[in-house]
C-alpha cells in the first residue's frame, strides 16, 4: 500500500482529503506543521507528502528542503492558495515534483498523486534496466506495436504479428523482431511462438508511463 502524507493546517481538509485517498487505497498520515512534515518524512518512508506552503511553525518551504534532504526519493506535491509563477518555479527549484493551487477538484487531486506514484514505480522499474539498449528498442514505432501486441495477446505467431502490423515487407518485420530477441525483451517458445519476457514486461510497463506522461495532461 502506497503512503501518502498530508501536511495541512486546515483539519477539514486534511480529513477530506485522507478520505478520498483511503478510499482510493493509500495510506495516509497527517501533519499539521511544516516541523511535524519534516519530522514525519525523516521517520517514515512516504512516498507522497501532500506539502501546504502555508503553515505555522515552520514554512512549506522550509519543510520541502529538510524532506528533500532526508527523503530524496519522496514525491512531494506542493500546495498553495496563492498560485503564481514565481511560487510555482521556487517550489520546483526547492525538490517539489507537482505544484497544485487551492481550491482543487479531488479529482485533479488524485490525479496528481496517481502520476506522481506512476513515476516513482517507473524509477524504481529502470533502475536495474539496459536504459540505452531499451530506449533504442522503444525508438521505433513499430518495435513498441509489437510490444504491445505481445503484451495484449500473451503469444503470437510471425504471421499473427505480419497481419495485426499490416507490414507488406516481412523482412522488416524479421529485423524488428530479432532487435528485441537481443535485447531479451522477447522471445520465441518451442512451438515458434513470440511471447514476451519479463523483462519485456517490465519494458512494456515502462512504455505505459512514458505514454501517459507524455499524453496531454487534464
Amino acid at each position: 500500500m502506497k503512503k501518502v502524507l498530508i501536511a495541512d493546517d486546515n483539519a477539514e481538509l486534511r480529513e477530506t482529503i485522507a478520505e478520498v485517498l483511503k478510499e482510493a487505497g493509500y495510506y495516509t498520515e497527517f501533519a499539521v506543521n511544516g516541523k511535524e512534515a519534516a519530522a514525519k518524512a525523516a521517520e517514515t518512508d512516504f512516498d507522497v507528502v501532500l506539502l501546504d506552503m502555508l503553515m505555522p511553525v515552520m514554512k512549506g518551504a522550509e519543510a520541502l528542503s529538510e524532506i528533500k534532504k532526508t527523503r530524496p526519493s519522496t514525491r512531494v506535491i506542493a500546495m498553495t492558495a496563492f498560485s503564481t509563477m514565481e511560487n510555482a518555479v521556487e517550489t520546483i527549484k526547492r525538490g517539489a515534483s507537482d505544484y497544485i493551487s487551492k481550491p482543487f477538484k479531488i479529482e485533479q487531486l488524485l490525479m496528481v498523486v496517481r502520476r506522481e506514484i506512476e513515476e516513482l514505480g517507473f524509477e524504481s522499474d529502470t533502475v536495474n534496466i539496459d536504459l540505452d539498449r531499451t530506449m533504442n528498442c522503444l525508438a521505433n514505432p513499430i518495435r513498441r506495436n509489437i510490444i504491445k501486441l505481445l503484451h495484449r495477446n500473451k503469444e503470437m505467431r510471425f504471421m499473427e504479428l505480419n497481419r495485426e502490423l499490416a507490414m507488406d515487407d516481412h523482412t522488416k518485420l524479421v529485423f524488428h523482431l530479432k532487435i528485441l530477441r537481443e535485447a531479451d525483451i522477447s522471445t520465441q517458445d518451442k512451438n515458434k511462438n513470440y511471447m514476451l519476457t519479463q523483462e519485456g514486461l517490465r519494458v512494456f510497463q515502462c512504455l505505459m508511463l512514458i505514454e501517459n506522461y507524455l499524453s496531454p495532461r487534464q
